[in-house]
């Protein structure tokens, strides 16, 4: 597949970090009520999964949805908006599975430990993100590890917010450093996407709880 020609050469790396703390801020956006728009999201996002974003044209596109390239672009003005607002729908639809997998377990310690496996088991079982793994992993692990730290810094945001939610209410102590532990979190998390265990298998979500339970856990306890 063809780049075409006046068409941006965005990567996964460009559209990760920026579009991280978007799908955080709010819902996927207006363009989902729009049944033509999401018809292109999800033609984008099965090609970006199968080939890789860099491949991808507007054309390409176009053809896989079923419209014409002028239809594409009256949604999306360029192809760099049109990779954005596909990744930033799949970061909103992760972080939601993400909290409703946490708001159902009973204590801290058992929410820390269903985030753990949510991350990775969604993160790898996404549809984008996991085909973008298959097809273009160095991308994948320069934006998450060669941005300068943005992206592992949204997330620890995020995580760190979480932690403090629990602190708000009397779930962690006040004298855990929540963001030195959710920076913890996070690369623990990070290190298994992007360098896969020979040690623990990421498919099986027992294995993943075990984990989270005797090294993540145990940070929530107040230092002695």
């Amino acid at each position: 597949m063809s780049m075409g020609t006046g068409t941006a050469g965005v990567t996964a790396a460009e559209a990760t970090a920026s579009v991280f703390e978007l799908a955080l801020a709010d819902s996927a956006g207006d363009v989902d009520d729009d049944p033509t728009s999401s018809r292109i999201l999800d033609a984008a996002c099965a090609l970006f999964a199968r080939v890789g974003i860099q491949r991808c044209s507007m054309n390409d596109v176009a053809a896989e949805a079923g419209v014409s390239r002028i239809t594409v672009y009256r949604r999306f003005a360029s192809r760099e908006a049109l990779v954005q607002h596909a990744v930033r729908r799949e970061f909103r639809r992760y972080i939601d599975q993400f909290v409703l997998d946490v708001a159902a377990a009973a204590t801290a310690a058992d929410r820390v430990v269903a985030g753990f496996v949510s991350a990775l088991r969604n993160t790898r079982d996404n549809p984008l993100v996991g085909g973008l793994m298959a097809t273009e992993p160095g991308s994948l692990v320069s934006s998450m590890m060669g941005d300068g730290g943005d992206t592992l810094a949204t997330v620890r945001a995020f995580v760190a917010g979480q932690l403090r939610r629990e602190q708000r209410a009397g779930h962690v102590a006040d004298t855990v450093d929540v963001d030195l532990v959710a920076e913890v979190m996070v690369r623990l998390s990070t290190s298994f996407l992007v360098t896969p265990s020979r040690l623990v298998d990421l498919d099986d979500d027992e294995q993943l709880a075990e984990v989270a339970r005797r090294v993540l856990v145990p940070l929530l306890e107040p230092a002695s």
